[in-house]
């Protein structure tokens, strides 16, 4: 019985993802222009003042949690120590702590049409990151250049197809087609990182709002937030100490 409720549980997930797909305002594909999402552009403009913020999380990189340290399940795409973050918000959980430090970001995700996870995303020297998918097409993936290594040294691979950062330059793409990314320079790269819902048709938009808010109260967050709190002392001792 309980193998039978999985399949059904699995054959309804590919068909909210499918519909997903079709009801798409921008279409189904890897990558998208960024200029489909006005508000790319603002972030853009105020890049500098995002990388102000980020810079001095930089000088000890190596105290900010791993990935796989706040979510788990990311275990199957890292299991080393070269992934760090810096959660602003987690499926709409908003890190207070962390947003306080970083006001004028915090500023600018809240302008950001059905935001729904935030976070610096910093790939030490020498990381790579192994072909997966994420979890759900509901939602779009957005990367901002922040810190760059010069060259083509930093890359992503989305259904196939290679984009690099830039800094100040924006990346939109669904995470769901199977990627890769790498850093196989000796300097360390760093992003703006978020998830905001897919901009979908009637009715598939209203279905879309309702399954992130179960997902949103899932064990599967809730064990994330936990971890992050469990990381707020360690941040506040790193922050006080080289800010």
């Amino acid at each position: 019985m309980t193998a039978v409720l999985a399949g059904l549980k699995r054959s309804a997930f590919t068909r909210a993802e499918q519909l997903m797909a079709r009801a798409s305002l921008h279409g189904d594909r890897p990558f998208f222009d960024p200029a489909d999402f006005p508000w790319t552009r603002r972030l853009e403009d105020q890049y500098r003042l995002i990388q102000a913020e980020l810079e001095p999380l930089l000088f000890e990189p190596r105290r900010l949690p791993n990935f796989q340290d706040i979510s788990p399940d990311q275990l199957v795409g890292t299991r080393d120590d070269r992934w760090k973050t810096f959660f602003f918000y987690c499926y709409g959980h908003r890190v207070r702590t962390n947003c306080a430090r970083c006001p004028g970001t915090d500023r600018l995700l809240r302008t950001i049409p059905g935001m729904k996870t935030a976070f610096f995303s910093i790939l030490l020297p020498g990381k790579e990151i192994g072909l997966h998918r994420g979890p759900y097409n509901g939602v779009l993936r957005y990367h901002l250049g922040l810190k760059i290594p010069p060259g083509a040294a930093c890359g992503i691979t989305v259904g196939g197809q290679t984009a690099h950062w830039e800094e100040g330059r924006s990346l939109v793409f669904d995470d769901t087609y199977l990627h890769r990314a790498w850093n196989r320079s000796s300097q360390i790269r760093a992003i703006l990182f978020v998830d905001f819902r897919r901009p979908l048709s009637l009715p598939a938009s209203l279905l879309n709002r309702l399954y992130i808010a179960y997902m949103s109260a899932s064990p599967f967050i809730k064990t994330a937030l936990a971890r992050q709190r469990d990381w707020d002392r360690t941040l506040e001792q790193t922050y006080q100490q080289y800010c």
